[in-house]
């Protein structure tokens, strides 16, 4: 064995096709690609969402709905959250620091308390917004409530 008579081991290596080199070659014609139609033309090339000239699927379904660019999300917070919380820390005052620390809310979210659960324990509750239900159990606890 030398440098002179090395070769690949025995079908390793195909040869490639070589396309549209005349009808003797056999893949002359139509060069693999069929008769006619856009796939046989140059520079084809489909468009997403493109079904064969039937009408597509996004222009089928309707439209419908909207996005309220006036929306305001708050990260819902039940008033039996705030009594476990109350209980572990033995917290008199919840505001957004003490959730943020507990790790309930983000930086940025804005908190809504809702009435969920029971509370017994007289807190200082201080929020964005509260529910009908959770205002009166913290009321009725003895608590009160600073809407920010």
């Amino acid at each position: 064995m030398n440098l002179s008579n090395l070769k690949p081991k025995e079908g390793s290596v195909k040869t490639r096709k070589r396309i549209g080199r005349g009808t003797g070659s056999g893949l002359g014609g139509t060069s693999t690609r069929g008769h006619k139609g856009a796939k046989s033309r140059s520079g084809y090339s489909r468009k997403s969402g493109f079904e064969g000239g039937q009408m597509p699927i996004q222009r089928r379904l309707p439209k419908f709905g909207f996005k309220n660019i006036n929306r305001v999300e708050y990260k819902a917070i039940n008033i039996d959250t705030l009594q476990k919380l109350a209980e572990a820390q033995n917290l008199s005052k919840i505001g957004l620091e003490e959730l943020r620390s507990a790790g309930f809310i983000s930086a940025r979210q804005k908190v809504k308390i809702l009435g969920q659960g029971t509370l017994s324990a007289k807190l200082d509750v201080e929020a964005h917004a509260f529910s009908k239900t959770a205002e009166a159990a913290i009321q009725t606890a003895g608590g009160s409530i600073v809407k920010i």
